[in-house]
């Protein structure tokens, strides 16, 4: 046995091995006893408060039991020895562990008590997330920018096909996630002629011009249809005939404004106004936005977003009004900014309200940090007939 575990130097009135072989006062003998073995054993320290003979007695001659970590017999000592750490598992009944008992530090930590469960991290305050890839979305806008601007002031009939592809993807955005999320087969072949047909009557023929491409547009729709199962027709022509009227038809007043003698000013009139809008609404909302505007439809619209889109595009309303339409004035362009920032609002709840139906986030992945052509028509479109409508009250068709 190896006690160098207790690490304790022999004392007076240690009963010690001798060469009397065991006797009382001495270690146990017994098979395995040796006189020349039990001197190399370390002695015991003396136990205060046991018996003269160290505690438990075997028999009557008084021979003193081994114990210890390594010879536990017995399921507990009635008292730890001085020297030893206190382990209150002797007096649970528990059994304890086989290895030497280690060393108390001076200053044990607390233990964490059991009843109380563990204390959880203080949640760290989140900072405000734009949502989207900032930078990216930048890029883009700026590089759609330049093509349009471009596009507009160099030749109109340029212009003029970038705003008929712009249209036909985007109705192939809203038709894919309608058949996919729907099961709504809107036909997009006829939408797709119709609706740049219905662009260029737009700009060559004015208001009548487009309305007459809208109703071919809707008759070849119900036609085309009628090659496939009659399962669904309803539904689908529905569709079909939103979309064309959603899409290509409000798409048409912007190159309607565009066949004035002053187009070009009054199209980027109507993309400032709404791209500033839009910024306005952003910018003020995520700064100071608390109040939700419409959380069943679009949750992060807020009410001070919209006073925010408001103030904003009177601003851009006077100047522009001021400065690039012909005969405009300031006053009228707050009336301008006003409604723009009004319809382009509700143009924006409205996609919302469709992206929800379909449960999707962006109608497409086209642009980087924009989501599709859709995501970035949505408040365009529902405002390119008020444009057109209040300048043409204001200073003529031109």
């Amino acid at each position: 046995m190896n006690d160098s575990s207790w690490g304790a130097p022999p004392q007076a009135g240690y009963w010690g091995p001798s060469d009397q072989g065991p006797a009382q006062g001495v270690a146990p003998a017994g098979p395995a006893y040796d006189a020349h073995s039990a001197q190399q054993t370390r002695p015991m320290p003396i136990v205060p408060g046991v018996p003269e003979h160290g505690g438990n007695q075997d028999d009557d001659q008084g021979a003193a039991r081994l114990s210890g970590p390594l010879f536990r017999d017995e399921p507990f000592r009635d008292e730890p020895f001085r020297d030893e750490p206190f382990r209150d598992d002797m007096y649970r009944g528990e059994t304890p562990s086989a290895q030497p008992s280690a060393v108390v530090p001076q200053n044990p930590e607390p233990m964490p008590d059991a009843q109380q469960p563990p204390q959880q991290p203080r949640p760290q305050p989140q900072k405000k997330s734009a949502g989207r890839d900032l930078g990216a979305a930048i890029g883009v806008g700026v590089g759609l920018g330049v093509v349009i601007i471009a596009s507009l002031f160099v030749v109109k009939a340029v212009f003029v096909a970038v705003v008929a592809a712009a249209v036909v993807v985007g109705l192939w955005e809203l038709t894919t996630r309608l058949q996919e999320r729907k099961g709504i087969k809107a036909p997009l072949v006829p939408l797709a002629v119709g609706g740049a047909a219905m662009v260029v009557a737009g700009y060559v023929r004015g208001a009548e011009g487009a309305w007459v491409a809208m109703a071919l547009t809707a008759l070849a729709v119900l036609v085309w249809r009628m090659t496939e199962p009659p399962e669904g027709y309803l539904k689908d022509v529905t569709a079909g005939l939103f979309a064309a009227f959603y899409v290509p038809f409000l798409a048409t007043f912007v190159t309607m404004m565009l066949a004035a003698d002053d187009g070009p000013w009054r199209v980027l009139t109507f993309l400032l106004l709404t791209v500033v809008s839009d910024t306005g609404a952003y910018a003020v909302g995520w700064r100071f936005g608390r109040t939700k505007l419409a959380p069943r439809i679009s949750p992060g619209k807020t009410r001070e977003g919209l006073f925010g889109a408001i103030a904003f595009a009177m601003a851009a309303g006077a100047l522009c009004m001021q400065f690039l339409i012909d005969d405009g004035s300031w006053w009228q362009g707050l009336l301008l900014g006003l409604a723009v920032a009004a319809s382009a609002t509700l143009g924006d709840l409205g996609e919302s309200m469709i992206k929800r139906d379909l449960g999707i986030k962006d109608m497409g992945t086209l642009l980087p940090g924009h989501g599709g052509i859709m995501d970035r028509l949505d408040s365009l479109l529902p405002t390119a007939p008020v444009v057109w409508l209040l300048l043409v009250i204001f200073v003529g068709s031109g």
